[in-house]
């Protein structure tokens, strides 16, 4: 199982980290929720919890709850910019469809 975080990802998330002062590193999770089902969760962690998988790529550890896990494994996190508009992306070999907003997928 893996997770990998592009040079462009790895860069936006120090910064807002070092930014916040504090935190060692990022969750990435999913939710239920949209027109496909899952949703992706991004936040800030400070301490980890027991059952947590860490994952670190790029200087960046990545924070994983087992149930978020099974859907995520394989996903490389990224950053783009499009315009005026940035933010995270998620490669996610799992999805087998999203939602035409791009808000969520299924797998």
């Amino acid at each position: 199982m893996a997770i990998s975080v592009s040079e462009a990802a790895a860069l936006r998330a120090k910064t807002f980290l070092q930014n916040r002062g504090k935190g060692i590193g990022i969750r990435l999770g999913v939710k239920t929720t949209g027109c496909s089902g899952l949703a992706y969760v991004l936040e800030f962690v400070d301490e980890l919890n027991e059952e947590d998988t860490v994952f670190e790529d790029n200087g960046v550890k990545v924070i994983i709850d087992p149930k978020s896990l099974v859907y995520l494994d394989g996903t490389q996190l990224d950053f783009a910019k499009e315009g005026l508009n940035e933010g995270f992306t998620f490669n996610n070999p799992n999805a087998k469809g999203e939602c035409g907003c791009g808000e969520s997928f299924n797998v």
